[in-house]
């Protein structure tokens, strides 16, 4: 019980705060369609941690709430992926770290919907959808930036050296992702099978040998999340209990 409850934290995790990352961009993206965009997919993505929480709360059966677990815990509690919480930079690295993650993200539900679990099982069948279309929108922007001008293909390897280094943790299991059955090998297959098939059509290349940073599934982040937090935790903590 205890794995499959740090498991479906960190599933929430990784939605809530990339979600919390995207919404910066509302009111400042390049063009309002793009805009109204990144902001919807920010809302795809925390409606998924919501129920992602909701259901960590029933697990943990101790009082806790979506709303606690999403604004009570600490960075050390916090249990997502190093990518999630990197800056946003320009529009470049903001549109690769959305790539990078629905890549991800996409060929993971694939499997999680499959999940013995019957509940992680639903939540991942019912975001696929959703999933797919946060891959197919960040696969363009890549495709686009990346075999543009050179403007853009230089900001686009930029933002390949700013972030690569965070992947790796991706597709490496930690205690609690053990007994998710999981096809990690698979999954890192799959994932790296289509990066390069988008990468190749933006004539951008696939760094080799890079030393990846890990940690973040198991509570131990970049002084970003600390920021993140703090924005996000705001109102709760100084306005303990508040509801609408």
């Amino acid at each position: 019980m205890s794995a499959l409850i740090d498991y479906t934290l960190h599933l929430a995790d990784n939605t809530l705060i990339l979600g919390q990352r995207n919404a910066e961009w509302c009111g400042h993206g390049p063009v309002l369609e793009q805009d109204i965009a990144i902001t919807n997919i920010s809302l795809d993505l925390i409606g998924q941690a919501r129920s992602f929480y909701q259901y960590a709360a029933e697990l943990k059966a101790d009082g806790s709430t979506e709303d606690s677990l999403a604004y009570l815990r600490t960075e050390r509690d916090f249990k997502n992926c190093l990518l999630v919480e990197q800056p946003n930079g320009d529009w470049a690295q903001t549109m690769l770290r959305q790539f990078l993650f629905s890549c991800y993200q996409f060929f993971l539900y694939q499997q999680l919907q499959h999940h013995t679990d019957t509940r992680v099982a639903a939540i991942a069948e019912k975001s696929l959808k959703e999933v797919r279309y946060h891959l197919r929108w960040s696969s363009e922007w890549v495709i686009r930036l990346g075999d543009g001008t050179e403007e853009s293909h230089n900001r686009m390897l930029k933002a390949i050296d700013e972030l690569w280094r965070y992947t790796g943790e991706l597709f490496i299991p930690v205690a609690y992702e053990t007994e998710t059955g999981i096809k990690f090998t698979s999954l890192k297959e799959a994932g790296l099978n289509n990066i390069r098939i988008v990468f190749n059509e933006a004539t951008l290349p696939v760094p080799e040998n890079v030393y990846m940073q890990t940690g973040g599934k198991t509570g131990v982040h970049t002084e970003h999340l600390g920021f993140i937090l703090t924005e996000l935790q705001y109102v709760q903590r100084a306005y303990p209990g508040s509801e609408w």
